[in-house]
């Protein structure tokens, strides 16, 4: 088989795969663990991954990206549906999600990583769960890591996708999206460019109300996004491959509807009553703008070893909505934009040292850079139109930049004992240099804290289709130094250094391939000394506190005669911490993973596909009461090829089931009192909508 050389991380389970492909995972060579491409069969972990064309299906009802994958990946958190992903944990800890092996996480913790690509150009996305430290901070729970679409030799080919969704409700509740790519080349050079755009309408919820938007972290009502991805692969000899991407991707609102507060003049002012309204504008509105560039270089013989070099450079600007803050002669509206660059620099030699001993070596080198400023809107105008119309007054400071400089160097090393056994361990050490700017009178400074990882496993393959692995591995967080600086001026940089905060976890599995099952489970616990924890007014802090995470993740598919098929996912989690008395207590509700399980049955052949699919998030309740509602939605797609291509036809949340989503909830907790009454930030689940969609290839 012809390795498929890619700096991503590609890791394979695909349990909602079609039956015909149950057998061929097998011989699946991905790239996991080490960076480098290795065999599924050699991968000691939870691993998993979603082809283009399991993610499409999931599209066609009408979810984005985050709403899909939280379906399909076991240990992914269900989606919070606007444009966040905050609280999107893997296994109870944070995820990082990549472009091509391109973090989209930053220090500055802006919980957008998915609001980065459309589906349209992905090839399929790669999943590794629990503790790692593959690609540096933010890896405690998983990564991520989204594979893009490329081009391949041969004659030019084209492929077009249009869609609407609608629950209905009103003129206004429909999105709808557009998209088109051309690919081709030869065997020296392959191209791809992909363009999608997507424009959102009003949403509803299941008893027909407009749903109030997100006024802390912004939703996708009303918006517009444009993704525009092209890449070109250069075969230099029988040795050397190069390629070259590029992606522009803006996301923003683009609609005239906004919240109108009635007494914004009232003596006191106050944020009751407030109603969704025709007559918004505003100086800044909510947007994520993202350019990047990608190069990767592999050279499979440079001194007898298979050598991999990346270098890439992101920028992204990240605007909010106008957010009413409490002032002495009422309230004042304030937007904030903050900007990151990333830029970095990695090199990897993997070399075969005998024929049962295997070490991968390498270096990163990153900088990031990040500054943010904050819009502030006239009063008196802001008062008289309710809080509709937002015209700039000033511009000031939002939280003090920052610059990172990293430097890491990690090595691991494969020994196969025997013909079942393989063990693996390998180190991780990382140096990160903070220097901050001043920010409103406070000092800025310089320091530095770093890191060093640890991991080590144990894969046995019985050789009958089953394994087991056991497998101890660590990873990091970087806290917020935006939010951790800046607050006060008794926390100066200098005396005041960062540190990493880091995850250790433990986990046992087992997976089957073989006949007619897919199965896969793991039963993990992660523990941490520190976590990062958000005060009153936002900022944050870094306290000594024990937590843990602990539990069960695994999916199964069954393959039937005639192309039926069926199956699940389950995970449980449990997120405790250490209380003062030395007790183990649930977890604040604010940052505790949900339990949840999918289940699945499917029909499909040559020409046709039906699927109908059950979501259910549990009950959470932390050690102070508070909670988080559950609840179930069931989906339903089919699908029909034909010779002017493929209509698919879904039902998203088809029992119209009345909810509100776990962000919702949790925003509920964050904001409310100190920001005003709990309905502002308790953002609603969608209703039932329906989606038709038509693709073609020619």
């Amino acid at each position: 088989m012809k390795k498929t050389l890619s700096f991503g991380l590609a890791v394979v389970a695909g349990t909602t795969a079609l039956g015909s492909q149950a057998q061929e995972v097998q011989d699946t060579m991905v790239v996991v663990g080490s960076r480098t491409p290795t065999e599924i069969s050699q991968i000691p972990g939870a691993v998993w991954v979603v082809e283009k064309e399991e993610l499409q299906q999931q599209i066609s009802t009408g979810a984005d990206l985050k709403t899909a994958l939280g379906k399909l990946v076991p240990g992914l958190d269900f989606a919070p549906q606007g444009r966040t992903n905050y609280g999107q944990n893997m296994r109870g800890r944070s995820v990082q999600v990549l472009i091509d092996g391109v973090s989209m996480n930053s220090s500055r913790g802006i919980s957008r990583q998915f609001d980065s690509i459309d589906p349209f150009n992905i090839e399929r996305v790669e999943v590794i769960s629990g503790a790692s430290s593959l690609y540096g901070g933010g890896a405690t729970g998983g990564i991520i890591n989204i594979i893009t679409r490329k081009g391949e030799p041969g004659g030019l080919k084209l492929r077009t996708e249009t869609g609407i969704t609608t629950g209905f409700n009103d003129s206004s509740d429909l999105d709808y999206r557009l998209a088109q790519s051309a690919s081709g080349g030869n065997e020296r050079v392959q191209g791809y460019i992909g363009v999608a755009y997507q424009d959102n309408g009003r949403h509803f919820d299941a008893s027909g109300n407009e749903i109030f938007p997100d006024i802390a972290q912004t939703d996708l009502q009303d918006n517009r996004s444009i993704d525009v991805l092209g890449n070109l692969s250069f075969n230099i000899d029988a040795n050397q491959t190069l390629s070259v991407g590029a992606q522009l991707y803006r996301s923003g609102y683009e609609g005239d509807r906004g919240v109108y507060f009635p007494n914004l003049d009232a003596t006191p002012a106050n944020l009751d009553d407030a109603e969704i309204r025709d007559g918004y504008s505003s100086d800044r509105d909510p947007a994520t703008d993202r350019k990047m560039v990608n190069l990767q270089y592999h050279h499979a013989d440079l001194l007898g070893q298979n050598f991999y070099l990346q270098a890439f450079h992101r920028e992204e600007e990240a605007s909010f909505q106008a957010f009413p803050y409490s002032v002495d002669d009422g309230y004042e509206f304030r937007a904030s934009k903050q900007n990151t660059d990333l830029s970095g620099i990695k090199g990897l030699f993997d070399a075969q040292l005998s024929d049962n001993i295997g070490l991968t070596y390498g270096l990163d080198l990153t900088r990031e850079q990040f500054d943010a400023d904050q819009m502030f809107f006239d009063q008196a105008i802001a008062d008289a139109s309710g809080g509709l119309v937002q015209e700039e007054a000033s511009i000031g400071p939002r939280y003090p930049g920052y610059e990172v400089d990293t430097i890491a160097a990690f090595t691991q090393a494969d020994w196969q004992v025997n013909e079942g056994l393989k063990l693996s361990a390998g180190v991780r050490q990382q140096r990160m240099d903070v220097e901050v700017d001043d920010f409103k009178g406070i000092p800025g400074g310089e320091n530095d804290y770093d890191a060093t990882l640890f991991n080590a496993s144990a894969l046995y393959d019985y050789g009958n289709g089953h394994q087991n692995w056991l497998r101890y591995s660590q990873g990091f967080e970087l806290p917020d130094p935006a939010k951790y600086y800046g607050k006060s001026a008794n926390i100066s940089v200098a005396e005041n250094p960062l540190s990493a905060i880091e995850t250790d976890q433990v986990e046992l599995g087992w997976r089957y391939r073989g006949g007619d099952w897919m199965t896969q489970a793991a039963i993990y616990y992660a523990w941490s000394d520190k976590a990062v924890e958000n005060a009153e007014d936002l900022s944050v802090t870094v306290v000594d506190e024990k937590k843990r995470d602990y539990g069960f993740e695994g999916a199964v598919t069954r393959y039937f005669d005639h192309g039926f098929e069926a199956g699940g996912t389950l995970h449980l989690v449990r997120s405790e911490q250490k209380n003062d008395d030395g007790e183990w207590e649930k977890r604040d509700a604010r940052y505790a993973s949900v339990s949840s399980a999918t289940a699945f049955v499917g029909w499909s052949d040559l020409t046709r596909s039906a699927r109908l699919q059950a979501n259910h998030a549990l009950d959470l309740e932390d050690a102070e009461g508070r909670e988080i509602d559950g609840y179930t939605t069931l989906d339903m797609l089919l699908s029909q090829q034909t010779d002017i291509g493929k209509f698919s036809f879904g039902v998203q949340n088809l029992l119209d089931e009345q909810y509100s989503t776990v962000w919702g909830q949790r925003a509920a907790m964050f904001y409310s009192p100190f920001y005003g009454p709990e309905y502002l930030y308790d953002y609603q689940g969608r209703g039932r909508t329906y989606s038709l969609t038509w693709s073609h290839q020619y």
